[in-house]
Parts: structure tokens; C-alpha cells; sequence
């Protein structure tokens, strides 16, 4: 030990006097700023920023809109949980809630994400192609959902997502600019349920509001409110309009409310294909014999895809890391998010072109998902506007000539980790429309797919007389 213990200072003076030129050293500094990752819901202010007062107000609402994802680090949640230290939640009936109107403007939240100002930022919202990531934009407009819903019904209760009832790319983006995100609540009556509109705008000058002309997507969530003992609907307060243009929203609301409902009793899982429906789905049976009976001329044409080859999957482990503010179950965004880009993948193969978003049609969450689970998602497309029978569904046709609108579904469930035998739950059917630079038909051929097909059908009819893009004709500039 003696002998190592001299050997010691030696071998440290030797490495002590190696000459290291000056220049090799400084090209070790890789950066000299720390990097900030944000994984979408941004929650840091850039020092880039040179505006005093905007810096201030964009921590201020940037840190509210991450608050509604993560209160609690998740190894202490963890922790908790294992040593059976989690304080059960209070039952809603244990104390007294204030359940008075409440205006629009209380639940009113804006945020400013500058991504032209700190390249740091845009590097959480950046693809690939130097396009902004839709689907990081969506994982931020679920967490603004939670944050204005909480604002009209307070913390005593747990809301959640139930639906996504639209999302409409009205305008392309041309160029990469500070985009404006902001909503408020545009229905509730005084049950468990509202609705929550929101924008993305293009971010304008301190102290204008936002033109018509600079608004880029419009959305509107159905946010539900449980009692967090019981999980059950609990009431919340009325909304009650006060000007014209609140009023008009709100009767939107309404309208759009009773549309689901009305659409929920002619669901196919409730009523039986109609007799106009019946007779398609026979003609496009007939249609697949002559194509695979050798004495008639009739053959599939080559830009008719069978359902069945449309077909992608995705298997994903839910990592806290998009865990929301209940710490053990995965935030909705990211849903929308994975379910997005899988969609967007789906929609590219089938067509060889690269698609354009127009819109997410109504889509609803079932199950919750909880962190640690494994997260099934299959994308399919399930029908375009390009008819597969000569003269059937021309007045669907929404896509300029030489283009295709396509709606691709994706269906999505979970199994814990060990699959076990009876663990799968479904979490969410989401429907995208897309426009794709080339004609695409699409051929179902199982009972389950001509279902699916007739699904889409009916949705492309409710969306083709409400969407109106104009970036269709241009494409979807550097939002995809």
C-alpha cells in the first residue's frame, strides 16, 4: 500500500504537465446556454426575449398552461404511491361549491409561444422538414382546454377530456412566426359538461387583437368534470352570455351539443345501415366479384386501394414523462399528438404524396390511460371523397380536381405490461381528413370494414358542409 500510495503523485504530476494546446480547449465548449426542452407544452421564458413586459406575461401564462399537466415530481408521486402515502382526494358533497354563472371572459386564457424570437423553443415544435409539428401544437391545445376548464370550475373537481368535437385548419402559415393560442368556455347549462373553444393565430403587436385574416386553426374540446373521490359527473356552473357575439357562441355550442346527440342515436353500433346506405354497400360488393371474375373486362383500377393494405400499427409503453396532473395517467395531448403523426404516416403511404391536414373530425376519448400501460394504435383509411363507383357520392366531392380527401380512423387500446388475458380497453376512435395531390379510391371488403366505410361517410358529409379551407388550394405552408 506504501508503494501505491507514492506511485500516486507521480502518475497525477505526469498527467498535470501535459501541454493541451489552447485552441483544442476551446473547442470543447460545445454551447455556452443551457438548452430547453419543452416537449411541446413550453414552460420556460427565453432570455432571447428582449421585451420586459412580454417576457413577463408569457412566463406567467406558459408556466399556468404547464401547471395543468405536472404539479408533483413523479418519483415523489411514486414514492407516495408505494408506501401508501397518497392522500385520498375529497369528495365534491364534503363541502360547499359555488355554482353561480360564470361569464366567458373568466375563463378566458391567452399564451404567446415565440418560436420566430428563441430557435431553442421551436426546436420542441420543429419536424424534419423544418414544418411546424401539428401534433405538438394539439398536445398544447389539450393542456390550454384543462387550464380554461379549471378556470371556470375550480380545483375541487376533476375534469377531464371526453371529446374532441373539431379541429379546422382554416389558413396556412407561410412562414414560421409567434403564434397566439387562446380560449374560454362557449357552452355549459350547469351539468357536468362545456365546451371549450379555442384558436391559434398568428401572435399580433403588443396591445392590437387578432384579425380574422391572421386566425389559423379553430378548435372545440368537451370537457367533463368528476367528483375525485368517486369519479362520477358533478355539476358546475351555468355559463351565461353577456354580449351578442357571446350569445351566438354559445347557441353554437348548443347546436353543436345537440348534433352529437342526435348522431349518437344513428350510430351504427345502435341503428342498421339505411336503405340508400344497404344498396351502396351491395353495389360495392357486386363491384369486388367482377373484379375477380376472369370473364367479365371489370378490374380494380390501380388507384383503388383495398381497406385491408391501408392498414399501419404503432405499440408504445406510456412513460410518465407525458403523465398528467393525477401523475398515473397519460395526459390526452399526447394521445392526440401519437394519434396525429400515425394518421399523417397512414395517410402518406396509401397515397405516395404528402398529405395536407384539414381537419380532426370529431373524435372521443373512452378509457383513461394510465402510465406504465402498453398503447396500441392502428390507423386505417377508411374512406375518400374519390367515389370507387362511377356517379356515386359526386356531391361529397370537396377536393379540387386531381386531389383526394381522405379520412383515416384510428382506433386505440391498452394493455398493462404483463398482457394478461381479459386487459385490453379501447381508449379512443380518432378521425383525420386529409388532401393528398392525387386521386385515391378505397375498397372495403369484410362486413366490419364496409362499416367503417359507411362511418366515415357519414361523417365526410357532416364535416364537407361546415370546413371550409382555404389552404387547400395552396397547401398547408409549414404547419403539418
Amino acid at each position: 500500500m506504501e508503494k501505491a500510495s507514492r506511485t500516486l503523485p507521480r502518475l497525477t504530476s505526469r498527467f498535470r504537465c501535459s501541454a493541451v494546446p489552447r485552441r483544442i480547449l476551446r473547442s470543447r465548449c460545445f454551447s455556452t446556454s443551457t438548452p430547453r426542452r419543452t416537449d411541446g407544452v413550453y414552460q420556460e421564458h427565453s432570455p432571447n426575449i428582449s421585451s420586459r413586459h412580454f417576457a413577463r406575461l408569457s412566463t406567467l401564462l406558459l408556466l399556468e398552461l404547464t401547471a395543468m399537466r405536472t404539479r408533483t415530481p413523479f418519483i415523489k408521486a411514486f414514492r407516495a404511491q408505494q408506501e401508501n402515502k397518497i392522500t385520498p382526494p375529497k369528495s365534491t358533497e364534503e363541502f360547499q361549491r359555488d355554482l353561480t354563472p360564470k361569464s366567458m371572459s373568466d375563463s378566458f386564457t391567452r399564451i404567446i409561444l415565440p418560436l420566430a424570437r428563441d430557435p431553442w423553443l421551436l426546436d420542441s415544435y420543429i419536424n424534419s422538414s423544418g414544418h411546424i409539428r401539428l401534433g405538438t401544437i394539439f398536445m398544447d391545445l389539450d393542456a390550454l382546454a384543462g387550464v380554461v376548464a379549471y378556470k371556470h370550475t375550480g380545483d375541487s373537481v376533476m375534469t377531464v377530456t371526453a371529446a374532441v368535437d373539431r379541429i379546422t385548419l382554416k389558413r396556412p402559415l407561410s412562414a414560421i412566426c409567434d403564434l397566439e393560442l387562446s380560449g374560454k368556455v362557449t357552452f355549459a347549462t350547469g351539468r357536468s359538461s362545456m365546451e371549450v373553444s379555442l384558436q391559434v393565430a398568428k401572435a399580433p403587436a403588443d396591445g392590437n387583437d387578432v384579425r380574422e385574416e391572421d386566425v389559423l386553426m379553430t378548435c372545440a374540446f368537451t370537457m367533463v368534470s368528476l367528483d375525485p373521490a368517486t369519479k362520477k359527473p358533478v355539476a358546475i356552473s351555468p355559463l351565461k352570455p353577456n354580449t351578442p357575439e357571446e350569445v351566438k357562441l354559445f347557441k353554437e355550442g348548443e347546436q353543436n351539443y345537440n348534433l352529437k346527440k342526435a348522431a349518437s342515436k344513428m350510430a351504427l353500433r345502435k341503428q342498421t345501415p339505411n336503405d340508400e346506405e344497404s344498396d351502396l354497400i351491395h353495389a360495392l360488393w357486386l363491384q369486388q366479384l367482377d373484379y375477380h371474375d376472369p370473364n367479365t373486362a371489370s378490374r380494380k383500377p390501380e388507384n383503388a386501394l383495398y381497406m385491408s393494405s391501408t392498414k399501419i400499427q404503432s405499440v408504445q409503453i406510456m412513460q410518465p414523462q407525458y403523465r398528467n396532473r393525477h401523475n398515473f395517467m397519460i395526459f390526452g395531448g399526447f394521445l392526440l399528438k401519437s394519434t396525429f403523426e400515425l394518421a399523417f404516416t397512414c395517410a402518406s403511404a396509401a397515397s405516395h404524396t404528402r398529405p395536407t391536414f384539414i381537419a380532426l373530425d370529431p373524435s372521443t376519448f373512452e378509457n383513461p390511460v394510465p402510465v406504465g400501460s402498453v398503447l396500441y394504435m392502428t390507423a386505417t383509411v377508411a374512406y375518400t371523397d374519390s367515389p370507387t363507383l362511377s356517379g356515386a357520392d359526386g356531391d361529397l366531392k370537396a377536393s379540387t380536381e386531381g386531389s383526394t380527401r381522405i379520412q383515416v380512423r384510428v382506433d386505440s387500446k391498452i394493455r398493462n405490461i404483463e398482457h394478461g388475458i381479459g386487459e385490453t380497453k379501447p381508449t379512443g376512435q380518432f378521425n383525420y381528413t386529409f388532401e393528398v395531390k392525387r386521386d385515391v379510391k378505397i375498397v372495403p371488403q369484410t362486413y366490419d370494414q364496409f362499416m367503417m366505410y359507411l362511418d366515415a361517410r357519414r361523417r365526410a358529409r357532416r364535416v364537407a358542409s361546415s370546413v371550409g379551407f382555404e389552404g387547400s388550394k395552396h397547401g398547408g405552408g409549414v404547419m403539418e
